[in-house]
């Protein structure tokens, strides 16, 4: 899941003098400081500020707004059928959709 908005980081890097910014993997981005001949990593404090300052990307919103939904309908078939297994079920499915929603440090 990408917790970052390529255009996010891209601003960032205009702001702050780094230069040919490209994605090694998910979430993970290089760019070259101001005056290096080397790449490097994007800080982590400096990915942690523009999380906090922009937000959900639109791909963790709508996962985010899928387990909302999922819950709702496995609450309503639940009480429907008198068995809990959709409701087993979606939480189960929140918890991943929970465990993808944490945004990692790979530095």
């Amino acid at each position: 899941m990408k917790h970052y908005s390529d255009e996010w980081i891209e601003e960032w890097c205009q702001e702050n003098g780094w230069t040919d910014l490209f994605v090694e993997r998910s979430n993970s981005y290089w760019a070259f400081p101001p005056g290096a001949v080397m790449p490097e990593p994007i800080p982590t404090q400096a990915l942690r500020v523009i999380k906090a300052k922009k937000g959900l990307t639109v791909e963790e919103r709508f996962w985010s707004l899928t387990a909302v939904m999922a819950t709702m309908i496995a609450a309503v078939v639940t009480y429907w059928l008198k068995c809990p297994i959709p409701l087993v079920a979606a939480f189960a499915f929140n918890a991943v959709t929970v465990a993808q929603l944490e945004v990692e440090d790979a530095y």
